[in-house]
């Protein structure tokens, strides 16, 4: 089942004072700030200086709206009218293969379904009109 959808919004490196900047400017509350420094380490791919600052996920309510955000890579590009994708939330690895498939077709997968430390399937996709989107798997706990 499709939990939610929400905009997701691409910063190049300033995702920091976007965090704040839409606090004031929305009156959003921050629920949470990653960054790329609190990611588990992996010694095949190190995490940059330069990087450990920068967004790796932030979570603002606005309203009873969420908007997530997060900062580029350093190096990674940040065109022009690629700053918001959309996220769908769906709480299961099954569901999340299907929605994934339908919105390739035609399109291009940007980063396949995966695991990582923050999903059991997770991944990114433009569909055959140009839009991005990213596909979260969220498994409620069985406790």
């Amino acid at each position: 089942m499709i939990l939610g959808i929400y905009p997701y919004l691409v910063m190049n490196g300033n995702g920091q004072e976007a965090v704040k900047f839409y606090e004031d400017a929305l009156d959003a509350k921050v629920i949470g700030v990653q960054t790329f420094g609190e990611m588990p380490d992996n010694p095949e791919s190190p995490i940059p200086m330069e990087a450990k600052d920068r967004v790796l996920n932030a979570h603002l309510k606005v309203g009873d709206t969420d908007l997530m955000l997060s900062d580029t890579f350093p190096g990674q590009p940040c065109p022009i009218g690629s700053q918001v994708t959309v996220t769908i939330t769906i709480d299961s690895v099954e569901k999340s293969k299907e929605v994934f498939e339908k919105l390739k077709a035609g399109g291009q997968v940007e980063m396949p379904l995966q695991e990582t430390f923050w999903s059991p399937s997770y991944g990114q996709v433009t569909d055959k009109f140009g839009v991005p989107w990213q596909i979260s798997t969220q498994v409620a706990d069985n406790k």
